[in-house]
């Protein structure tokens, strides 16, 4: 039964058992990765498991950045101990989760998370309630994987190549036991085993895989690719809180633009933003949602900060504006119109993606904002620049003015009423609000060369 399991992973032909993978031992001239270029917190918790008697490496995603010139936004490590042992050995840790059982090592502001190796086994469909076992659904995708294994077992149990790399801090070597460093020179994403199977399993892999290559820049490799489209319908299966965390990952990786093309080139963005084809297929709503996350992209190489609800709001926003014209075209009133095709995207969005609510007030307001920028007359330009929101609403307003949706003379007005004492203020009001539906007439305009200077 093992090797039945063992042959369906890793794709026929000759059965490799696990524990008999021989790794690729690299040193320092080899790979470039010094002792000082993991963090503190990392070094301290590898070196007080290893102090104890245990294994333990920097594995994953530190490993392949440090490998491309990245630096790492946080350290994982892979140990030998099993966490009620690391909950010993380092005294300021916790022990979190239960369908992956893994210890948070706490360090001042800094958290590394600690796994333990994990054994290749045979998933069972109903374990004893204390069993360590795994546990699978009815389609492959594990349920529950706490079955501890050896450095070897782990390594195969990982997604990719390039994150399935330990590196030991004290002997600044490098394991490689799947030409994971070779795959990362060759700048290709390649999946361990058979890509099928591992996308049963988790069909988050298959989102990670499109979030992988569009942030490192590498080409998916065909076996891997191949059978994506074809499995995507397995997302349905995925608790939407997962595919919310993947999607923000993805929106906040520095390579959103990169990544939701991604998405739609391998047929995975229904899943996720049902709405994103939809918007994706009209000329406009391509630049504004092309604008929106490429300026996302900048400010997060910038390390500035992005504001989620800022960035859904412009993702919905087409289907919104969608149905408020709809609306208005019926009959009703603008605001009214606005209000209900907010509420009736949001409604419908949360059903897919699950956008927490908190986010939801940050996007009404600056949808509701957007009318108001159109009324330069009286005390209304005033009282829209006291409000809290004016300044995502301005910028959103810049966005709309830069993919040519809206006349970029109203966003350079409201640059320079900003930027002027009250008298010029009162002097530059108009006498009449911008009709809609002039705006919706006005010939499209190139996008402008420079985005919101306050961005998301």
């Amino acid at each position: 039964m093992i090797k039945r399991l063992i042959r369906r992973v890793f794709g026929g032909g000759k059965v490799t058992d696990p524990k008999q993978l021989k790794a690729k031992v690299l040193k320092v001239a080899d790979h470039g990765i010094k002792r000082e270029m993991i963090s503190a917190c990392a070094l301290r918790t590898t070196d007080a498991l290893q102090q104890a008697g245990f294994q333990a490496l920097v594995v994953g995603g530190a490993v392949r950045d440090l490998l491309t010139g990245r630096t790492p936004k946080d350290f994982d490590v892979a140990t030998d101990a099993t966490p009620d042992q690391v909950r010993a050995v380092i005294r300021r840790s916790r022990i979190i989760g239960r369908r992956f059982q893994i210890v948070h090592a706490l360090c001042g502001q800094e958290t590394v998370e600690v796994s333990t190796f994990r054994a290749m086994s045979v998933p069972i469909a109903e374990p004893d309630n204390d069993s360590n076992e795994m546990r699978a659904d009815e389609h492959g995708r594990l349920l529950r994987d706490n079955v501890w294994g050896t450095q070897a077992e782990d390594s195969a149990r990982r997604d990719f190549t390039a994150n399935a790399l330990f590196y030991d801090p004290n002997t600044e070597e490098v394991w490689d036991y799947h030409h994971g460093v070779a795959d990362i020179r060759a700048k290709k994403l390649r999946m361990i085993g058979d890509p099928a199977t591992r996308y049963r399993e988790d069909p988050v892999r298959m989102l990670r895989a499109a979030r992988f290559a569009a942030k490192l820049g590498f080409t998916i490799d065909a076996p891997t690719k191949a059978p994506i489209k074809e499995m995507a319908e397995l997302l349905a299966n995925v608790p939407r809180s997962r595919l919310f965390d993947e999607m923000m990952k993805l929106l906040l990786s520095g390579h959103a633009w990169a990544g939701v093309t991604t998405l739609r080139s391998e047929g995975l963005h229904h899943g996720l933003l049902p709405m994103l084809d939809v918007i994706l297929e009209q000329p406009m709503g391509e630049r504004f949602v092309k604008l929106a996350l490429e300026q996302t992209d900048t400010r997060i190489q910038q390390d500035k900060s992005v504001s989620p609800g800022f960035l859904f709001a412009t993702l919905l926003w087409h289907e919104v504006l969608t149905a408020w014209d709809a609306r208005e075209k019926s009959g009703m009133r603008k605001m009214q119109a606005l209000h209900e095709a907010a509420d009736d995207v949001l409604r419908k969005q949360s059903a897919q993606l699950n956008i927490p609510r908190r986010y939801d007030g940050v996007m009404l307001e600056i949808w509701q904002l957007q009318p108001r920028f159109l009324d330069r007359s009286g005390a209304r330009p005033f009282r829209l620049l006291s409000h809290p929101r004016f300044r995502a609403g301005f910028d959103f307003l810049l966005l709309r003015c830069a993919s040519g949706e809206l006349d970029a003379e109203i966003g350079a007005w409201w640059e320079k009423f900003q930027s002027v004492d009250e008298a010029e203020q009162q002097a530059m009001l108009l006498t009449e609000p911008v009709s809609t539906k002039k705006r919706r007439r006005r010939p499209r305009h190139k996008p402008a060369a420079n985005g919101p200077a306050e961005a998301l």
